[in-house]
């Protein structure tokens, strides 16, 4: 393994050592960064993790399955894969353990795969009305019954979030995201559904166009109609938010959203200097934070202690925002290509990359694990429920 390519720096406690080695897969160096939390054990079990990749080289096929993690052995293994029809993007875990897989943007499929990874029901956007595309992200309806996914409209562009049968994935209904090209969406703690309408607009073959009449929102809908019940935008209308999470943050009486923006300036300096993050209290859609070092281009985001952690797959970074240290980002990993990013157990984050998965805890020793063979894992992973004995 390459150590230049693949570094996890720890956030420890200002009473511990700012600077300390720990052997591993690679040596790793700690940081301090601000007062931490209690300590919390590490998580002896395996991690489920739902997961879309492919292999190494470009033109590999595209899979979508379970990685498995034993922490205590240290040791990754692929535990089912199935390939499917094109690039996969967001996943939703399904409470038997298994996943839900939609498409990439401009994708047609949506798949379920059981907890042994099998494919159980599949659906496609070329056997429904309207030339709809897949933007990227399925989540459950608050209700239960349903399935959410992120679609546009491939001749107009116009954002739509499809109302679809938990059971069969067929679609029962649609609604305007309110914005063009939704990415991601999220259910509100209130029981509503927070839209990301990325407006970054592309022609057939993928190039992006029009950028100087961005629309880029936030959208909050009522679960049940489908109506909107309030838009939020940044005043820089060159940065698009994407990908969104949800985070508990000390003095607040709800959850805090946290939204990973990329920016699309036409001046590289601009776009270099843009903002990684905004956050969202219910009220107000602020930039807490400026620079960073990404490159205008935040992947992932995933809640951390007091804040998110946001990776950067340009530069290879993770980066932690805290509400206590709002103007300030935090280096919490060097790894290339660092990606996708999920929560697990009492405080840590899973940070993948090429070479292999990064395990970043405030208080603990960072771990770092090859993968057992070369892939290039998706933008995204969900944690799954252990399988039924």
């Amino acid at each position: 393994m390459d150590r230049r390519n693949f570094i996890v720096l720890a956030a420890v406690s200002v009473a511990a050592s700012p600077f300390a080695a720990v052997a591993g897969a690679g040596d790793v160096t700690l940081r301090a960064a601000g007062q931490a939390g209690p300590a919390q054990p590490a998580d002896p079990h395996t991690s489920r993790l739902g997961a879309t990749w492919r292999g190494a080289a470009a033109d590999s096929a595209q899979q979508v399955g379970i990685i498995e993690i034993d922490w205590e052995r240290r040791a990754v293994r692929v535990a089912s894969a199935v390939q499917v029809p094109g690039r996969g993007h967001g996943l939703q875990a399904e409470e038997d353990g298994g996943i839900v897989a939609a498409a990439f943007r401009y994708g047609t499929w949506l798949w379920r795969l059981d907890a042994d990874g099998r494919l159980m029901r599949s659906v496609s956007t070329t056997d429904e009305p309207g030339n709809r595309r897949f933007a990227g992200h399925v989540i459950v309806h608050p209700g239960g019954e349903a399935l959410l996914t992120t679609e546009f409209d491939a001749d107009t562009g116009e954002g739509w979030i499809g109302v679809r049968d938990r059971r069969t994935l067929r679609k029962l209904d649609e609604w305007r995201s309110h914005g063009p090209e939704p990415h991601q969406l999220l259910v509100d703690p209130d029981g509503g559904i927070v839209v990301a309408n990325g407006s970054v607009l592309r022609t057939s073959d993928g190039r992006k166009r029009d950028l100087d009449r961005m629309d880029s929102s936030l959208v909050l809908l009522d679960a049940r109609t489908g109506a909107s019940r309030g838009q939020w935008r940044l005043q820089d209308r060159r940065l698009s938010v994407r990908h969104m999470a949800w985070s508990a943050l000390p003095g607040q009486d709800r959850p805090v959203l946290g939204l990973a923006l990329q920016a699309e300036h036409d001046d590289p300096a601009r776009r270099a200097d843009a903002p990684l993050l905004a956050v969202w209290d219910g009220r107000d859609l602020d930039v807490p934070a400026f620079g960073g070092g990404g490159h205008g281009y935040a992947g992932d985001i995933a809640p951390a202690e007091g804040g998110f952690v946001i990776s950067c797959q340009t530069t290879g970074q993770a980066l932690l925002w805290r509400h206590d240290a709002p103007s300030e980002l935090t280096l919490i990993a060097r790894m290339q290509q660092a990606c996708a990013l999920s929560r697990i157990g009492e405080g840590a984050v899973v940070i993948a990359g090429a070479k292999g998965v990064g395990r970043w805890h405030p208080s603990e020793p960072a771990m770092l694990l090859p993968w057992p063979q070369a892939l290039a894992l998706g933008s995204h992973w969900a944690p799954l429920a252990p399988r039924a004995a």
